[in-house]
């Protein structure tokens, strides 16, 4: 797949309307594709929100479809400018080399609210470089001390959701960790330490939610993997999971599955501890384990 070099949303608006209006003509791929005198896989990427549109081929279906003048199109257009503004994360192309990250990155630049669950590692958003710097040594010797520092880096300038963004509110950040993450050691004791203050620190920004999944709570369905439920604020928007693995991302857009997964969090979330109480373990085990 091609990478994700900008942003998703206004893609999969311009995808989900011309699949509408395909629908509604009663037209299959094919014939529209052979009508337009393109191929029937630059219709199909159109469709699924792959590669970025070009105003010409959008231009051309706005006319097959006879919606010319309309606020529609004028939509439609408006998506296409806006989906070719280039993403800072492509500035990290070498370093967004893990499949789906892109994407992921891409997301995370668009949504209003972003439901995470992490597992046995603290939430991206609220690492510090030491902490990110310490686990991306362990996979040393695949990666340099540069492309460590390069991923570093990465991890920094996704934080920015959480405080800026053009034209949008700060991300709200809902995030559940898993009590094993606190007590997992990555680096040294200072770096834990700090991470730890970190936490407590900016889990009380008005737009960050911090819960703790402790040991006393009996497992749930859906704790055994990592995952963000990516929430957007227009009804035009569907949100989507994205599950993270070592070996990359899996994004699932499937209506009923993604509505499943809201379930699944907000499982989480109620089992887990309020954010002070939260907070008051965070505490406990610096003392305890890195004081």
């Amino acid at each position: 797949m091609a990478p994700t070099q900008g942003p998703i949303v206004p893609r999969r608006r311009i995808a989900d309307t011309l699949r509408s209006l395909r629908d509604e003509s009663g037209r299959t791929l094919e014939e529209v594709a052979e009508t337009l005198l393109i191929s029937t896989s630059k219709l199909s990427r159109l469709e699924n929100a792959q590669g970025s549109p070009q105003a010409r081929d959008v231009r051309d279906l706005i006319r097959f479809y006879r919606i010319e003048n309309t606020q529609l199109a004028e939509r439609l257009m408006r998506w296409v400018k806006a989906s070719g503004r280039q993403g800072w994360w492509t500035d990290y192309s070498q370093t967004t080399a893990t499949p789906g990250l892109d994407a992921h990155l891409a997301y995370e630049s668009e949504a209003t609210v972003a439901r995470i669950y992490t597992i046995p590692l603290l939430p991206v958003l609220l690492q510090t470089p030491e902490y990110a710097r310490a686990q991306y040594s362990t996979h040393e010797p695949w990666w340099s001390a540069d492309e460590v520092e390069r991923l570093v880096e990465l991890r920094e300038h996704r934080k920015h959701v959480l405080t800026e963004r053009e034209d949008m509110a700060p991300l709200r950040l809902v995030a559940v960790t898993h009590e094993s993450a606190l007590r997992q050691f990555v680096g040294s004791r200072e770096t834990m330490r700090a991470q730890l203050d970190h936490l407590v620190e900016r889990s009380t920004a008005p737009n960050i939610e911090l819960r703790v999944f402790p040991f006393a709570h009996p497992p749930l369905f859906s704790m055994s993997c990592m995952y963000a439920y990516f929430e957007f604020e227009d009804e035009l928007d569907r949100d989507i999971v994205h599950i993270e693995t070592h070996a990359g991302f899996r994004h699932i857009e499937t209506a009923k599955t993604v509505e499943h997964y809201r379930g699944y969090h907000d499982a989480l979330v109620a089992a887990s501890l309020e954010p002070d109480e939260s907070r008051a373990l965070i505490r406990e085990i610096q003392s305890a384990q890195f004081g």
